[in-house]
């Protein structure tokens, strides 16, 4: 404990994020479960909740579950421009005696301004990915929020170092990013080596929202080239979301490349799927497909892909696109296979390589699982969230706030 602060007790952190939580996102919870208890003491700090069942976590405090919340959102003019978290935030923070305030994605952060003005603590704000790309081309004044930000801010995360070029091309100081990555508890994720014999089925799986960055068409017409090589059995893991016409419009284009693939016998549609059940699936699968890219509105990964670290744990094969910090994950040849984004052919060549040398996958997913186990461990990456917190209340105050101003 002294080595993070000189008290007795924990840090008291304030997380900030919309809502606790989306199936999408166990990430955060798996980030904010593993800080140690002994230095960090995190309150959760959300507008509403929903999976409550599957990201149960202690000191939760919602808006919604206030009497007020209803006339913050339907009765309060939007000309007053006031976000009601930002109250809640201070509120809060004032009553538990918040010494930092975390706020969890880009735009959120720059929401968080003035309750974090108002508290007067230190602002960490950790980027994840559509905030950086997309977010800003489709409203370019997030460039002039990002830049306000930047300036006040005291700690910046993100995932890896393409993500960290991205922050800096938008305004941030460099020397306020720090790479923290995406963890998973893999201490709990059997490795169990993918076997698969020519002429039995080969299982292939994919598992994404239904978003264009996902590249699910590519991935499908790679399939579809070598759908006369082997047996071939293909399982997706998602959806479009529901009242999202961009989502709506890409499940329609999914469906049309199964078609045209002529895949519509081989292809298992499950829907969304809680995590647990993604995993279980991944076990019945040999290979997974993942092929990101950089969509046309400008949504990116940002970092890395999640899923792609939970099916490497697993043991399968993976492969994917040089996409984003997604090469920080698999190395080329050695513990998975990369196309360049949109390339199908490319794909469809990492698809064959597998096929032709079943012998070498061990060889493969040994490599990649222990990439895992040293730069994607839930409990490392919660251990230097609470170093980086310790490293930025180790600065006097008036540092912290001269850095500022000079940004």
């Amino acid at each position: 404990m002294s080595k993070f602060r000189s008290s007795d007790r924990p840090l008291r952190v304030l997380h900030s994020h919309p809502t606790w939580l989306p199936q999408t996102q166990p990430w955060l919870y798996n980030l904010v479960r593993h800080l140690p208890e002994a230095a960090v003491e995190s309150h959760i700090v959300v507008e509403r909740t929903e999976n409550l069942e599957q990201f149960s976590i202690p000191r939760l405090h919602a808006l919604s579950d206030l009497r007020y919340w209803r006339f913050w959102t339907e009765r309060v003019p939007q000309r007053f421009r006031t976000r009601p978290p930002s109250r809640f935030l201070v509120a809060l923070g004032g009553r538990l005696g918040a010494e930092l305030v975390h706020s969890h994605f880009g735009n959120i952060g720059w929401q968080d301004l003035p309750a974090v003005r108002r508290l007067q603590v230190p602002h960490v704000v950790s980027f994840y990915g559509f905030e950086i790309g997309r977010l800003p081309k489709r409203e370019p004044v997030w460039r002039e929020r990002y830049r306000q930000m930047f300036a006040t801010v005291d700690l910046v995360t993100c995932q890896g170092p393409y993500m960290a070029q991205s922050i800096v091309d938008l305004g941030c100081p460099r020397e306020k990013i720090r790479i923290l990555r995406l963890g998973i508890e893999t201490e709990r994720i059997a490795c169990r080596p993918r076997r698969w014999e020519a002429g039995t089925p080969l299982r292939v799986l994919i598992a994404a929202g239904f978003v264009a960055k996902k590249g699910i068409p590519s991935a499908l017409l790679a399939l579809a080239q070598v759908k006369n090589d082997v047996p071939l059995e293909v399982t997706i893991i998602g959806d479009a979301r529901s009242g999202d016409r961009q989502s709506q419009i890409e499940k329609q284009r999914i469906l049309e490349a199964i078609a045209a693939g002529g895949l519509e016998d081989r292809v298992r549609l499950l829907g969304f799927q809680p995590h647990q059940r993604m995993m279980e699936e991944a076990y019945r699968n040999h290979i997974f497909l993942s092929p990101s890219l950089t969509a046309a509105d400008g949504d990116t990964e940002g970092g890395t892909v999640l899923a792609i670290i939970d099916m490497i744990a697993t043991g399968m094969p993976v492969v994917s696109t040089r996409h984003c910090d997604i090469p920080t994950t698999i190395e080329h040849g050695r513990t998975g296979f990369l196309a360049e984004e949109g390339d199908i052919d490319g794909i469809a060549r990492g698809l064959r390589w597998l096929i032709r040398h079943p012998d070498r996958w061990d060889a493969l997913t040994e490599a990649a699982r222990g990439h895992i186990d040293r730069e994607f461990n839930a409990a490392i990456q919660g251990g230097k969230l609470a170093h980086l917190y310790a490293e930025l209340l180790s600065r006097p105050a008036l540092s912290r706030s001269a850095v500022a101003a000079s940004a």
